[in-house]
Parts: structure tokens; sequence; C-alpha cells
């Protein structure tokens, strides 16, 4: 019975200590991890906007005309000089 209480003891001290050392590593690289975590989220939205920038412009701008009319509707004014 002995065995098991220290096997027990044992592995609950091994926990932890692996709850103290990854916590203090979580922390001492915090800074890090939220850097990454920005610069993969601003590329996933700049690839977003890429897809889709084409599409919206393409749908803004309106088709030119075939043809045109005249430069100056109803003909040239005559001057009276």
């Amino acid at each position: 019975m002995q065995k098991i209480v220290n096997g027990v003891a044992l592995f609950s001290g091994v926990v932890s200590l692996g709850l103290v050392i990854g916590g203090s590593m979580v922390y001492l690289q915090k800074d890090n991890i939220i850097n990454g975590v920005k610069k993969q989220l601003i590329n996933s939205v700049s690839e977003s906007v890429q897809n889709l920038l084409p599409g919206m412009v393409d749908g803004a701008v309106p088709e030119l005309p075939g043809t045109t009319g005249g430069a100056i509707p109803g003909g040239v004014p005559s001057l009276p000089f």
C-alpha cells in the first residue's frame, strides 16, 4: 500500500512541476506567441482581401461605351465677331 501512495505522490509532484514549468514558459514567451498570432491573422486577412478585391473592383467600374456622341451637343454656336 505504501508503494502505491509513494507512486501517486511522485506522479502528483511530476505533474505539479510540469505545470509550473509549462506555465512559466508560456508566461515568458507570451509576447512571441502574441506576435505570431498577429502575423497569422494579418496574413489571412490580407489574403482574403486580395482574393475579394478584383471581384469588387470589376463590379464597381462601369463598362466603357462602344460609341460616343458629338463633343458638343447641338453643334458649334456661331460667334458674334
